[in-house]
């Protein structure tokens, strides 16, 4: 650990020890309106003003962002405002919210954070026995006496903080807790998620994972382009004309197909702002990512790689492997326009089968037997009048690729694709290495756990919007192109598919496990964070999307 703890996460542990651990051993933070807001509430007391001589070389009037700290308390500590009284001086810390009712005038947090801000102000050779909360919503301020009582309870604070981050062990979330609601984390914590695998609470989670974020990926198709920034605005053009213009905060992934230049200034100021930007061959195989600084939870990628071997690798696969065949068993069964009992029930033993697989040599095996019966029964989802077009393209005899021949397995190429880039997205905003999988080996260039997570959703993403692109008439034969019996898209095409593809990921579902709505595109990210938590120990096992 650091020497020198901030005084602010003093306050986020006695709110919540698993805020604390989740924002500054792991290094998380996700803005909300609280966040924002309080940023706005500190615009002043965040700009240094004000001289603040010590003690013996002056009197100290006002000061603001005063930094201070004490290796006795190992404490370090930016104070909003400090102001001259009497001799001594009393520290004054903004708060946006309004001044609960409550014997003591403010929250206990608060009141321990102001505490310590006194102390370093004694540490530092200044009088302090007295300070002042300032909650703007309530224009208030609400004096903290420092007496022994909470004096210790500071300290004794500051030492469990310590045997936390010592420990290495993510405390557990707090269980109904009407705190958890308006936690900027509580996507990343998922607290009423996890105390539900658990067993630690009874009832069905609240919906607190949050909505979709406002940004969106940003698919640049046209070869030759360019892409660069005017203000904060990035636009894209060809040969002089202006394809599209896009606010820069809307922008959650930059996608790049072909021979697509991009500028210094955007790549730095995506990163920056938390966006990714990936590249894909012109023909839609992903190639490469790149990120901002990768995350610091240091100790999730060592559980991650501690698990690769052994049987936890082997539960992992194998709940991976149910989940796919579960949900491949329900796609057909919801859209065969046959008779496919058989296959239904194929499908249904080699679930069963999944259970007994002693290592993954035999779980390959068992996925292919049930690969073969799905995609033996694909056809059955094909529209009867799309087949039946005069020489129509759409037959689709099996799974094939690299390069696909027919238009329905380079439409599942391309969509795999995609499902497996915005995986690989999710697992780097996890902290999870995505190129280190358990199903899927370690092989250059592969993102083998991205691929592993990939499973359950190739069905219920991929596979479900080629049927629906297909059977709807909205990807037509001449957005195909055929050269040496290897089929691709054309560029029209690829942005209907694109398109479809962003539409799913925006459809809502119920959460098989928890009960609640849930999009695609959020889903994605909640399952990587519950693999995270088995990895580390938080819950008893991995639960694969499977939906009903």
């Amino acid at each position: 650990m650091p020497d020198l703890v901030p005084a602010r996460m003093v306050n986020a542990f006695v709110y919540c020890p698993r805020l604390f651990y989740l924002e500054w051993i792991s290094s998380q933070f996700e803005p909300s309106v609280d966040t924002v807001e309080g940023d706005w509430v500190h615009r002043v007391t965040d700009q240094p003003t004000g001289a603040a001589p010590l003690p013996d070389a002056g009197e100290l009037v006002a000061a603001r962002s005063l930094l201070l700290s004490s290796e006795r308390l190992g404490l370090v500590g930016r104070l909003d405002l400090v102001e001259g009284a009497g001799g001594g001086v009393v520290p004054v810390d903004t708060k946006k919210g309004t001044a609960p009712d409550l014997p003591e005038g403010a929250w206990e947090s608060d009141r321990v954070q102001l505490c310590i801000q006194g102390m370093l102000l004694q540490d530092a050779g200044y009088e302090c026995d007295h300070g002042f909360v300032y909650y703007a919503a309530s224009r208030k301020r609400v004096r903290v006496s420092f007496d022994d009582q909470l004096r210790a309870k500071a300290l004794s604070t500051v030492e469990q903080l310590r045997r936390v981050a010592a420990g290495g062990a993510v405390p557990e979330p707090l269980v109904d807790s009407p705190k958890c609601p308006r936690c900027s984390l509580v996507g990343i914590c998922l607290p009423d998620e996890i105390n539900a695998l658990a067993k630690r609470a009874q009832r069905k989670p609240r919906r607190l994972v949050p909505s979709d974020p406002d940004p969106q990926p940003a698919y640049v198709t046209e070869p030759g382009a360019w892409v660069g920034k005017s203000g904060g605005r990035i636009e894209v053009t060809s040969s002089g004309q202006m394809l599209a213009s896009f606010r820069e905060i809307d922008v959650s992934q930059l996608c790049l197909y072909g021979n697509v230049q991009v500028s210094s200034q955007v790549v730095r100021d995506l990163l920056a702002d938390g966006a990714v930007i990936c590249w894909f061959s012109y023909g839609g195989w992903f190639t490469g990512i790149a990120t901002g600084l990768p995350s610091k939870y240091a100790a999730l990628r060592l559980a991650q790689y501690a698990a690769s071997t052994g049987e936890r690798s082997l539960v992992l696969s194998q709940a991976i492997t149910a989940g796919k065949i579960k949900n491949s068993r329900v796609l057909l069964r919801r859209n065969a326009r046959g008779d496919v009992t058989g296959e239904l029930a194929a499908l249904q033993e080699t679930v069963s089968s999944v259970a007994q697989a002693t290592s993954r040599e035999s779980l390959l095996g068992i996925e292919g037997a049930a690969a073969r019966t799905y995609f033996g029964a694909f056809p059955a989802m094909l529209s009867p009048g799309v087949l039946a077009l005069p020489g129509s393209p759409f037959d689709f005899a099996g799974r094939n690729r690299r390069p696909p021949r027919d238009p329905v397995n380079c439409l599942l190429s391309y969509l795999y694709a995609l499902l497996v880039k915005d995986l690989t997205v999710a697992c780097l905003a996890v902290g999870l290495d995505p190129y280190y999988g358990f199903y899927h080996r370690p092989r250059y260039g592969r993102p083998a756990l991205a691929l592993d997570l990939a499973e359950e959703f190739r069905p219920l993403v991929a596979e479900s919007v080629a049927l629906q692109v297909v059977n709807n008439g909205e990807v037509k034969p001449s957005d195909f192109i055929v050269r040496a019996g290897g089929v691709a898209l054309t560029p029209n095409g690829r942005k209907k598919l694109i398109s479809a593809y962003e539409r799913r990921l925006a459809h809502v579902a119920t959460h098989p496990e928890f009960g609640y709505k849930v999009s695609y595109r959020r889903a994605l990210e909640v399952q990587a964070r519950l693999l995270g938590a088995y990895l580390l120990g938080e819950v008893p096992a991995y639960v694969p999307f499977v939906t009903r």
